[in-house]
């Protein structure tokens, strides 16, 4: 006589609100490549002019990147269907600290009272328009694209770091299958 033992090993799915992941994923996935290719294009400006390049562009390029990363990452874990909130608070914490980070030092120097790049585009580049054909407009162009890419990237961090937030607490409530 044997003795047949059954194992059964049940897993735990969790209930993602799909259209919610699928607007945060894609709305993070916008915010990460704007702010990698603004901070890569910076380091690029800075060593075409022979500069030094200050730690926050190497630093907005590495959260990006990490952040696109973890996109990738939670696509591939959602195509699985193991998508765990576990991780997903874990990722969305670390990387909300990281952009938080980010968004500080970029507004210290957009708004801040030593660097204010915002003074300084306000007072230099939007009052002195140039037009026709000819070196100083395409230099007010350039100078343009380059306080515009400030802003843009600062508003992109605010988006980036809210809806890293708000993945905190979306993870939370799909852990206690509460959404709605």
């Amino acid at each position: 006589m044997t003795t047949e033992i059954i194992y059964r090993e049940t897993r735990r799915r969790y209930q993602w609100p799909e259209v919610q992941l699928n607007l945060w994923i894609f709305i993070v996935l916008v915010a990460a490549s704007t702010c990698l290719g603004i901070f890569a294009w910076f380091m690029t400006v800075q060593t075409q002019m022979r500069l030094g390049i200050p730690w926050l562009f190497p630093y907005g390029v590495t959260v990006s990147s990490l952040a696109l990363v973890f996109l990738l990452i939670i696509l591939i874990l959602a195509g699985q269907r193991l998508l765990i909130p576990g991780i997903i608070l874990l990722g969305s914490f670390i990387l909300f600290v990281l952009w938080l980070t980010l968004l500080i030092e970029t507004s210290i120097q957009l708004y801040g009272p030593a660097a204010n790049v915002n003074g300084n585009c306000e007072t230099y580049v939007q009052r002195q328009a140039f037009t026709g054909v000819s070196v100083e407009t395409l230099q007010y162009l350039t100078q343009l694209n380059i306080c515009n890419c400030w802003r843009a990237a600062f508003a992109f961090e605010v988006v980036g770091t809210v809806f890293f937030l708000y993945m905190m607490v979306l993870a939370w409530q799909v852990q206690r299958d509460d959404y709605d």
